[in-house]
């Protein structure tokens, strides 16, 4: 499993990504990170603060060259898009966002005239919402040509997504994403609701890599955390430098807890799953951001030439 998210890096003025960001406050540009289940990040990147962040959730999963390879991918509310979950569900990854108000979300009936014995007053009574099976039948070789062609890296998934976000009522391939996406976050939804672990799974999911965006924005106390170059390249490189510092803090970390916990199972402790469950390597205490500067040898004294002077009360206290 894995979780995407993003968080706001404060850059300089006038340059091509960065720009004023109203939900994040400031400005600068977003660092947008894949986390898996083992508190690493597969892939990361810079991007602008004022576009869709859902758009860069497929294309970072196609990205990813690492040897995890996710079949369940969380993200926030802002996962919830109708051509993200038509492509992804395409392309074979099971998106599960977490998701906020779902009393407001749209439930979409199969078919105009099915009703459901317990669950019905879920689900849209406007017969327009109900799925277009036909359409999606018609488009569907042309959704298969446009996601092999995504996953050969012909199109740019983030590309596509924005055209298809534009949601134009002449463009029929966004509209047959359209139905693919309805369908799908439809059971979606129903999932959501019926499954309790599977809110607990994907809430721990998401509160991991929002952990992880706030681990390296303590890690980059450099230059106040503040991105000085304008470059784009440059500024990306940045944002997977860091994943690698952080990645490295996080190995060494999960050895000294490992040494740890056998030490104290070798003295008769009780370790329970249960309870290593809720251990983090995204620990601070024992990380020295600053280095370790030794002074034992910088203890030379004074010339007898110098002598500080000081009141006796002073010298007594």
């Amino acid at each position: 499993m894995a979780a995407v998210d993003g968080t706001m890096m404060e850059a300089a003025v006038d340059n091509l990504l960065a720009e004023t960001s109203i939900r994040y406050g400031g400005y600068g540009g977003i660092a947008h990170h894949l986390v898996a289940d083992t508190y690493v990040a597969l892939f990361s990147r810079f991007v602008p603060c004022g576009v869709w962040e859902a758009v860069y959730l497929i294309d970072s999963l196609l990205q990813n060259q690492s040897t995890a390879r996710p079949e369940q991918v969380h993200a926030d509310t802002q996962g919830q898009s109708f051509p993200v979950f038509g492509l992804a569900h395409i392309l074979g990854i099971d998106l599960l966002p977490r998701i906020r108000n779902f009393q407001d979300l749209t439930f979409h009936r199969p078919d105009p005239k099915v009703r459901y014995r317990h669950i019905d007053p879920l689900f849209s009574t406007d017969p327009r919402t109900a799925i277009d099976w036909d359409l999606i039948h018609r488009h569907w070789p042309d959704l298969m040509q446009v996601a092999l062609s995504v996953k050969q890296g012909t199109v740019s998934s983030v590309t596509l997504l924005r055209r298809l976000n534009n949601r134009s009522r002449k463009n029929q391939i966004y509209q047959a994403f359209r139905e693919v996406g309805r369908a799908v976050c439809t059971i979606v939804l129903l999932r959501y609701l019926s499954d309790p672990a599977l809110r607990e799974q994907i809430q721990k999911a998401t509160n991991k890599a929002e952990a992880y965006n706030g681990f390296t924005k303590w890690l980059h106390f450099g230059n106040a955390g503040w991105l000085a170059s304008r470059d784009p390249e440059l500024q990306d490189k940045a944002v997977k430098f860091l994943d690698l510092l952080a990645a490295s803090v996080v190995f060494s970390t999960s050895i000294d807890m490992t040494h740890v916990l056998r030490q104290m199972a070798r003295e008769g402790w009780t370790l329970n799953a249960s309870d290593l469950a809720v251990l983090s390597p995204y620990r601070r205490e024992t990380v020295l951001r600053f280095g370790d500067y030794t002074t034992d040898q910088l203890h030379v004294p004074l010339p007898p030439t110098i002598r500080l002077s000081m009141p006796p009360k002073a010298a007594e206290r």
